[in-house]
């Protein structure tokens, strides 16, 4: 189904779910190229600007929380922009839906839009795009802090599941936004030209917005790596402790051990008729077991 709000001379019109009839008016009204259509019909497409004479397709993706808040997910924004007109196309990001539904409240309301040409609105959306990414990312931030001070508690499966949920949402960020980096350069450089003019500041300004998730991306990259070996490093230092405190008790146990089970032989042994033999073994194993604990924190193992 396909809605539309006029902006004065500008059509912006949103097709939720496309279907069969919706590609056909498009390809008859607009005479799109078919292979653009056909990307309209399918899912997981890579990002990519497309340029002929008369409009641009582009194919962007941007991060959403999935439904339990946890986990990132890849939104594709499919749209078409020509000179009086903006189409997006499927079950864009929510900000996407968000801004149409506002622009048609506004538009029964019959109030004014300060949206003149198809690249301001394409400006709009992409800005509010970015700046929902944005507040994604310092999430994610804020997440690593959390890590970062809880990193030397005792709850060590917690602190586990915490840094593997961080560091998956990290490298999809990573996934989508690297791609693209070059694709935003191309508005800043001139390679697309758009359709008003003195667009360059608006257009540097995305720009400016791409490269600071990017770069935030890559510090929180490099922080939860240095995070995880930390984790990583204290995890197997309290191991080697606990097995370091095992190995000495098994060894004041070791000689004890070979007493009683000497002695438990039905054979002849020395003191086997001592009516005090009991005592005199039960003060030498003592006497082993406080000679070994003085020999091992003199050489500081205990």
């Amino acid at each position: 189904m396909i809605e539309t709000v006029k902006i004065g001379t500008l059509k912006w019109h949103h097709i939720l779910s496309p279907k069969d009839d919706d590609l056909d008016f498009l390809r008859e009204n607009f005479h799109f190229h078919p292979l653009d259509l056909e990307d309209c019909r399918s899912l997981n497409q890579r990002p990519k600007i497309d340029i002929y004479d008369d409009y641009y397709f582009l194919i962007l993706h941007f991060p959403n929380f999935d439904r339990s808040n946890t986990f990132l997910t890849t939104k594709e924004v499919k749209i078409f922009w020509g000179e009086d007109f903006i189409i997006t196309i499927g079950q864009s990001h929510w900000i996407v839906a968000k801004m149409f539904e506002e622009a048609k409240a506004q538009a029964e309301r019959k109030e004014e839009f300060e949206i003149g040409t198809s690249d301001a609105l394409l400006y709009k959306i992409l800005e509010k795009l970015m700046q929902e990414s944005l507040s994604m990312i310092r999430r994610i931030g804020s997440e690593l802090e959390y890590i970062n001070r809880e990193l030397f508690s005792k709850r060590a499966q917690k602190t586990i599941e915490e840094i593997s949920v961080t560091r998956k949402n990290i490298i999809l960020l990573n996934t989508i936004f690297k791609p693209q980096l070059r694709l935003f350069h191309k508005f800043e450089t001139g390679a697309i030209e758009g359709f008003a003019e003195n667009m360059e500041d608006y257009w540097g300004n995305i720009l400016d917005y791409y490269q600071k998730m990017w770069d935030m991306t890559e510090d929180y990259e490099e922080l939860i790596e240095g995070l995880s070996k930390t984790f990583d490093s204290l995890q197997a230092n309290k191991i080697n402790e606990i097995m370091k405190v095992l190995t000495l008790i098994s060894s004041i146990l070791l000689p004890l051990t070979f007493i009683t089970g000497l002695y438990g032989m039905n054979i002849g042994l020395p003191f086997q008729n001592e009516p005090r033999a009991f005592w005199i073994v039960v003060i030498a194993m003592v006497s082993i077991v406080v000679t070994m604990v003085w020999f091992f924190r003199r050489k500081n193992w205990m």
